[in-house]
């Protein structure tokens, strides 16, 4: 049974990961980061990145393993964490959340996602590294390599999705399973990166264990901050509408 909610107040949701978990969960992946770029720096990652960006290629051409129609497939794939897709999901997402009047929750998917965009291009200016030659490219990628924006984004945008739309119901098998699916949208984007041949496996680890772990560390520290944000901008709504 629900309890009413005042008009012109927040929904009362208790149903979000708990801030404990997120943040054991955010440790462990910023331990995969940090691990991921301390190979890189020090030479060591270099084996697995040249093995992992061959091992989807044949001949002396280095053509993409599969059939002809899996090119095309990935590159759709890959899409998914290009600037203009994931924004827009990102976009329906914080909409979709307002309209049904989740503004602490649309405050925590927004900074977010911004904070990620400026996390990821700060570490790519400090690490410089330029974009593998081992093998043909096969879609368009410009930019610094590590780690992937790719990877990194969309494990922001999509597991901070998840995350906001998970608080919505009771049941902890629904929370799971709808972040579960989100890490696993992410990752297959990570894996595409490789495939197509314009990032290093050790970009895309780093990209993702990087975004994993700013969603899920965003999620514990502003819930609180954003809560207050989305109060005092529903008090102000009030004020400004009729008959509130």
């Amino acid at each position: 049974m629900t309890e009413p909610v005042a008009q012109g107040r927040l929904p009362q949701r208790t149903y979000r990961i708990a801030s404990r978990h997120a943040l054991l969960a955010a440790s462990l992946c910023w331990l995969g980061f940090a691990f991921v770029t301390w190979s890189v720096a020090t030479g060591r990652s270099g084996t697995i990145d040249s093995a992992g960006l061959l091992f989807w290629r044949r001949g002396a051409d280095f053509a993409p393993a599969g059939p002809p129609g899996l090119l095309e497939a990935v590159r759709d794939l890959t899409s998914l964490g290009g600037v203009l897709l994931r924004n827009l999901v990102a976009a329906g997402a914080l909409a979709a959340l307002l309209f049904l009047r989740l503004r602490r929750e649309a405050v925590v998917l927004a900074a977010t996602v911004a904070g990620g965009w400026i996390v990821n291009t700060l570490v790519k200016l400090a690490v410089g590294r330029p974009r593998p030659l081992i093998v043909p490219h096969l879609t368009e990628a410009g930019g610094q390599s590590f780690p992937s924006g790719h990877s990194f984004n969309s494990a922001v945008v999509y597991i901070a999705i998840a995350l906001a739309f998970a608080s919505m119901s009771p049941r902890r098998s629904v929370r799971w399973t709808v972040i579960g699916v989100a890490v696993a949208l992410s990752l297959a984007v990570a894996f595409t990166r490789v495939w197509l041949g314009v990032h290093f496996p050790s970009d895309v680890a780093a990209g993702w264990f990087g975004g994993a772990g700013w969603a899920f560390l965003a999620s514990a520290l502003l819930h609180r901050p954003a809560k207050a944000v989305a109060e005092q901008a529903s008090d102000a709504l009030d004020r400004v509408t009729p008959g509130g």
